[in-house]
């Protein structure tokens, strides 16, 4: 992990920011050669396929066989429930 002062980051920020997306790694900063926080790249975005794509290929190939055909097998509705109702 990279780390700067508070003073070269006050000064170079546009930069910092810069190379913080560019390069995707933490940026520690430090002032009185004590660390007082971290720069940290945002995850990118993500719709809810991709997202379901990525539990899928974590799961176990028997539990994502029975996940998916669990969802094959459901009903689809357009309305989506709102889950503080109480029935």
């Amino acid at each position: 992990m990279k780390t700067l002062s508070a003073t070269t980051l006050a000064r170079n920020l546009s930069h910092v920011l810069d190379e913080l997306v560019r390069g995707g790694e933490e940026i520690a900063i430090e002032r009185h050669q004590r660390i007082i926080g971290r720069l940290v790249p945002h995850p990118p975005r993500q719709n809810a396929l991709e997202a379901l794509a990525d539990l899928y290929r974590t799961l176990p190939e028997a539990a994502a066989q029975g996940w998916e055909a669990d969802a094959r097998r459901g009903h689809w509705s357009q309305r989506v429930r709102d889950p503080w109702h109480s029935s």
